[in-house]
């Protein structure tokens, strides 16, 4: 039997109570669906192969994060089963009663399948990835394995990569992304996408499908290459899952966004409908590679939409992350998360993003700190769509929300008022607005509605219980939203006050107030290029 051991641990914090190798600096992310096991009657051989679930110890926050080099992660705890030695196994002639009834339906009629779908796959920082000297990009997939790992070196057999990127991406890269290719003699396709909000649809996928199957990519050997924020990875995503029914897939985000939230995990969507990814899929990637180097071209207004996301693992689950962010916040946007603050910050994200996804990826447990800022946004988020503009990015939704339920979490005296200044505090020196003119009360309650369906009926909203802790609510009112919206929306008026007498900026603000308001647009500069 192959045994599950405890991985992922934050060397002097624990976040997650699992041992570590200092040896190395990625997370190895392993999970397997839960299924009864195998019943005792005629499957000896077919247990051999079966892989145990690992249990989840959680473990409180111990220590303060210093420096870059004290977060550390473990190798993979989960081996890959030979297929092989599967086949083995399973391709007999005759009945062999490997199955969970064993032999019992041939008298019953009643057939009973059980099985397991393991999950392994990398998250790793590798910069400088379109370097000539840097060979991430040419790994591929390592032979006879189940489930499908990354090879740790090339191989030296002729490549052919298919490359999905980003338009706004390709125009930036793609002269050295060519290069890259041509230099290690790889055979390639390269297919830009216009990669937005609006765009988020099956259209993109039909794309990517017919040129997909012209190229003829041997999804034994061939893994797919995302290269984008987090629409791309989202789109690049879901077609690999359905190009035959699941293609090996490379993620490389390149938007803070995309490196700390939409990569790590394994849903894939589009939009349908008018509604945010309400048709997508669970597929885990081969790898995802986090270079850095890609934020250095991305405008503040996209540095800031993806500390959002940061700011919401901070409020919920990491009070040391929260105060990182207190100090260094101007740090983050100035150096373009290029410091050494930067790197410790987004790896504390990850960690945490990872510990509460890992055990739940398939979201059978519908009670998520992870979806702290995502009871409201979805349905703000497509009201501010207008055609083919977003008046909103993702993260700037999600801070909306967040804004909002600090304030109701305040109502309850689940937080103090010095707690819910220092989350207004940092939302302001990030240079996140608190509010917009789409979020009328009927938009927030058809979100709450929308995602209290999503959730079985129940709301199941995490709410901060001080800073770096949660609870889950389930009864919340229209009244108290109601409040709730008042409280910030005069906050956000207070906001657009002072951002017009300061051309367009907050005290203490590194950044203008985003998403610009018209009120303010004619004093703020034009923002740097983004993607």
């Amino acid at each position: 039997m192959v045994q599950a051991l405890p991985i992922g641990r934050v060397s002097g914090h624990n976040l997650g109570g699992r041992s570590c190798d200092r040896s190395t600096r990625c997370r190895n992310i392993r999970s397997h669906a839960r299924g009864q096991a195998a019943a005792q009657s005629g499957n000896e051989r077919l247990q051999s192969h079966t892989l145990k679930p690992a249990k989840r110890t959680p473990a409180p926050v111990t220590a303060q994060a210093t420096a870059l080099d004290e977060i550390t992660t473990a190798q993979p705890a989960l081996e890959p089963v030979p297929l092989s030695t599967v086949n083995d196994n399973i391709c007999q002639s005759g009945l062999n009663g490997l199955t969970a009834g064993g032999v019992e339906g041939l008298d019953t009629g009643c057939f009973h399948v059980a099985a397991q779908q393991p999950v392994l796959y990398t998250v790793q920082e590798s910069m400088n990835l379109l370097s000539l000297d840097n060979q991430s990009l040419l790994r591929g997939l390592l032979p006879d394995s189940f489930p499908a790992r990354l090879a740790a070196e090339p191989t030296t057999e002729k490549q052919r990569r298919f490359i999905i990127i980003d338009e706004n991406v390709y125009a930036t890269y793609g002269e050295q992304l060519e290069q890259y290719m041509t230099y290690h003699g790889v055979e390639c396709e390269i297919l830009p996408l216009p990669t937005c909000e609006p765009n988020k649809s099956f259209n993109l996928i039909f794309q990517v499908a017919e040129r997909l199957e012209a190229f003829k990519l041997n999804r034994r050997k061939e893994p797919i290459i995302a290269i984008g924020g987090g629409v791309c990875l989202d789109v690049a995503g879901l077609a690999a899952n359905l190009y035959r029914r699941n293609t090996p897939l490379i993620k490389v985000p390149t938007t803070v966004m995309a490196a700390v939230d939409a990569s790590i995990g394994i849903k894939t969507a589009v939009n349908f409908h008018g509604r945010k990814n309400k048709m997508g899929t669970y597929c885990a990637p081969l790898a995802v590679f986090i270079d850095k180097t890609f934020l250095k071209t991305i405008g503040d207004r996209h540095l800031t939409n993806g500390s959002a996301e940061i700011l919401k693992m901070a409020c919920i689950k990491d009070a040391q992350l929260f105060e990182l962010l207190e100090k260094h916040s101007a740090e983050l946007i100035q150096t373009k998360f290029q410091s050494p603050h930067a790197s410790t910050i987004m790896r504390r994200s990850i960690q945490g993003m990872l510990e509460e996804l890992e055990y739940n990826l398939w979201e059978h447990i519908l009670s998520r700190l992870v979806d702290y800022g995502h009871a409201f946004s979805p349905e703000i988020e497509m009201a501010a769509l207008q055609g083919d503009e977003a008046l909103l990015l993702h993260g700037e939704a999600v801070n909306i929300d967040m804004a909002l339920t600090t304030q109701l979490a305040f109502q309850r005296g689940l937080i103090t008022a010095k707690e819910r200044a220092r989350v207004f505090g940092v939302m302001r020196s990030l240079g996140l607005a608190i509010w917009h003119e789409v979020c009328t009360l009927d938009v927030l309650m058809q979100g709450l509605e929308d995602t209290t369906r999503q959730r079985d009926g129940i709301q199941r909203v995490p709410f901060m219980n001080g800073i770096g802790e949660a609870v889950f609510v389930n009864d919340i009112q229209q009244e108290e939203v109601a409040q709730a919206a008042e409280f910030v929306s005069a906050l956000h008026q207070e906001q657009l006050a002072e951002a017009a007498q300061n051309n367009g900026y907050l005290a203490n603000s590194i950044t203008p107030l985003e998403p610009v308001p018209e009120s303010v647009k004619q004093f703020i500069r034009e923002p740097a290029l983004s993607h």
